[in-house]
C-alpha cells in the first residue's frame, strides 16, 4: 500500500477525464466571487437520477456541468445572481429527484444556502459612506447630553 503524499493527492486531483487532465476546485471550499462550482449528491438507491438531472440542468442558461468526484453526484457551475444551490435542489425534488440525505450532506447544504443567501443580501445592499455616518454619529453627539450637564439654573444652585 502506497503512502499518499503531495504530488500522489495532486494526481488524484487532476485525474483524467475525456482524455485530458482537468484542475478544478471542491465544491465546498470558499469561494470568492459569484461563479459558484458546487456538487450535487443523489441517493445511492436511485443512480438513475444523476443522467436525468444532467439533462435537466444542462437546459439552464448559463450552467455548466460535469460528472461529481463522489460516487452518484454531478458537479455544477453557476452564477448566484442566476440560481442558487437551494433554488436548485428545491426544483429537482419537485420532479421527483431524491438526494443524498446523508448528516454530513444536510451540514454542507445547510451552510452553503447560508453563505449564498448572505452573499446575495449583502450584494442587493448598498454600501456604507464611511463619512456619512461619521457626520450623522458627530451630530447625534452634539445633541446628546454628556459630561456633568445640570439642567438646574445658575441663580438656583447653591455653593456650598
Amino acid at each position: 500500500m502506497s503512502r499518499m503524499n503531495p504530488e500522489k493527492a495532486r494526481e488524484l486531483r487532476d485525474e483524467l477525464r475525456d482524455g485530458r487532465r482537468r484542475k478544478r476546485p471542491a465544491a465546498f471550499v470558499p469561494q470568492p466571487g459569484t461563479r459558484k462550482h458546487r456538487e450535487l449528491r443523489f441517493d445511492h438507491r436511485h443512480p438513475e437520477h444523476v443522467e436525468e438531472a444532467r439533462r435537466l440542468l444542462s437546459g439552464l442558461e448559463g450552467m455548466d456541468i460535469d460528472t461529481g468526484l463522489a460516487p452518484y453526484s454531478l458537479s455544477i457551475w453557476y452564477e448566484i445572481s442566476s440560481y442558487s444551490l437551494e433554488g436548485l435542489e428545491a426544483a429537482l425534488v419537485r420532479q421527483g429527484f431524491h438526494l443524498d440525505n446523508s448528516l454530513y450532506s444536510k451540514v454542507v447544504r445547510t451552510v452553503v444556502y447560508f453563505c449564498e443567501e448572505t452573499q446575495m443580501r449583502n450584494m442587493r445592499v448598498p454600501e456604507r459612506l464611511i463619512k456619512k455616518s461619521h457626520e450623522i454619529y458627530s451630530k447625534a453627539w452634539e445633541h446628546h447630553p454628556h459630561g456633568d450637564h445640570d439642567d438646574t439654573p445658575p441663580e438656583l444652585r447653591q455653593d456650598r
